[in-house]
């Protein structure tokens, strides 16, 4: 006898594919395109398939290196402060305290506040001559003369990270949140029965217990913080210099800066093989001590 087919579910996943389709699909397919073409607007009428001209063009530019290293610091110390930082705070609300509930809620604050906001107010508390973070710094004694955070070379870098340090906290606090109410309160009263100290019970029971959402929540960082341009564009531009250049800060510039689409999409498809080439190990290692 022949299965019928039920065509009711695909009709209802239809919009929801042809939408990921349109928003995503497109967009990824257009760039590896472009990625093959001399395609700068600056030049009309001058466009054409030139192979791996735009990759070569890249790899052979020093500031695609220097971009690449300041991405990778962006990554490495961004999500990993958000994440020490997350997880101490997810820890402090996981405990009764008077008024719980609404600080839970404003711990969200930096995280649904927009990019572009949250890098103006800090450049403002960075500033070099009415900064409020020069004035405390000076009135502790700990500066004897204000810093031009944004405008040092030195500084910058560790600026914007801070800053996106603060924007990230609240997603690992309440995601890490989660995971650490969904342990079950047995394992850590038979902890206590054991004699098992805080420090045994973090490393023995509520960090192995949270793997998955660990997992998950740095992953998703990593890929959000690597391709973010709001911070770091709106507080300093990639300068000074190329001291905050990006990857994707570089391509958002090639792309609206110099109307070069062409090396711009080259820049993104390589940002994109790099994130899969660490997300594959990520999941490699993930899944090989799951086993």
């Amino acid at each position: 006898m022949k299965k019928k087919i039920h065509w009711a579910p695909y009709l209802l996943i239809m919009p929801a594919v042809l939408f990921v389709l349109l928003v995503v699909a497109y967009p990824v397919l257009n760039s590896i395109g472009m990625s093959f073409q001399n395609y700068n607007l600056m030049i009309p009428g001058v466009r054409g398939f030139v192979g791996f001209k735009n990759y070569i063009t890249v790899l052979t530019d020093s500031l695609f290196y220097q971009s690449l290293l300041n991405t990778v610091i962006w990554v490495v110390f961004g999500v990993g402060f958000q994440f020490i930082f997350g997880f101490i705070l997810a820890l402090i609300l996981n405990t009764s305290f008077h008024a719980r509930g609404a600080i839970r809620a404003t711990v969200l604050v930096p995280w649904v506040t927009p990019g572009v906001l949250i890098g103006l107010m800090w450049s403002w508390m960075y500033d070099g001559n009415y900064g409020v973070i020069n004035d405390v710094l000076h009135k502790l004694g700990i500066i004897n003369k204000f810093i031009p955070f944004l405008a040092n070379p030195s500084t910058a870098l560790p600026s914007v990270i801070v800053t996106i340090v603060w924007q990230g906290i609240p997603f690992f606090a309440i995601m890490l949140l989660a995971g650490l109410q969904a342990i079950p309160n047995e394992l850590y009263e038979a902890a206590d029965v054991d004699g098992c100290s805080r420090i045994r019970k973090l490393f023995n029971i509520t960090i192995p217990s949270m793997k998955n959402t660990i997992f998950v929540t740095t992953m998703l960082r990593i890929i959000w913080v690597a391709n973010s341009i709001d911070v770091i564009f709106s507080m300093t531009g990639g300068g000074p210099g190329y001291s905050t250049h990006t990857l994707s800060v570089y391509a958002f510039k090639k792309a609206y800066g110099t109307l070069d689409f062409g090396i711009a999409s080259t820049l993104s498809i390589m940002l994109t093989l790099l994130l899969m080439i660490v997300e594959f190990f990520y999941l490699k290692n993930f899944f090989k001590d799951a086993e």
